[in-house]
């Protein structure tokens, strides 16, 4: 008699290999400076306690094709107080961004905004194939419009009022360098916010 999956997991599986084989952006991709083609990155999971909500896959990660392998990976782990190893610990972590591609970049080198069909098409799928979420960390503002909705601001606005988030919700600001001047103006983010996520990341870990 053979293992079977879980019907959770069985889902997940044949959802990530829907997502893989999406192209709906293909011309739009093409269009873009880097002309490149898509390549989804999922990293779903359906035993994962916390989830990460981020905007879309950087140069990067579109070439190494692991979410957060970057410096901002870095910068988030340290956020979380986790290593790599418990990051791509799929038992652990999930992560769902806003579109599962690397949208390209603009005239001034940005990375482009993650286009919304993705999330039309696959978001609903994805959170109802991840039942055992207890924590979703809401990486910057596009995460953050789609779940909250009305209730989310700016970003700055929306993390400094992390407190009246949800239960089981975080609102972040994006971990990039690019932010850095933000974190420095705003010390209550290191002082307040990130404690409780460690706590509440420790939390959920403990017995993983």
């Amino acid at each position: 008699m053979t293992d079977t999956c879980p019907p959770a997991e069985e889902d997940l599986a044949a959802l990530t290999q829907d997502i893989r084989a999406c192209r709906i952006c293909a011309a739009r991709f093409e269009g873009t400076r880097t002309a490149h083609i898509p390549r989804p990155v999922p990293w779903l999971s359906a035993r994962a306690p916390i989830l990460v909500c981020g905007q879309a896959p950087g140069m990067k990660v579109h070439e190494r094709g692991r979410p957060f392998d970057d410096a901002s990976g870095d910068r988030l782990r340290d956020w979380m107080g986790i290593d790599r190893k418990t990051f791509y610990d799929r038992n652990r972590i999930g992560v769902l961004p806003m579109a599962f591609c690397f949208p390209g970049y603009d005239a001034k080198g940005s990375d482009l905004p993650p286009p919304p069909v993705c999330a039309t098409t696959w978001r609903r799928r994805a959170l109802a194939a991840m039942p055992a979420v207890q924590l979703t960390l809401l990486i910057g503002g596009h995460a953050q419009r789609w779940h909250l909705g009305r209730a989310a601001g700016s970003v700055s606005a929306t993390v400094e009022a992390w407190r009246a988030a949800p239960e089981g919700v975080l609102p972040l600001p994006h971990p990039s360098w690019r932010n850095t001047g933000w974190l420095r103006k705003n010390p209550w983010f290191e002082a307040e916010l990130l404690p409780e996520l460690r706590l509440r990341v420790s939390n959920l870990l403990e017995d993983r």
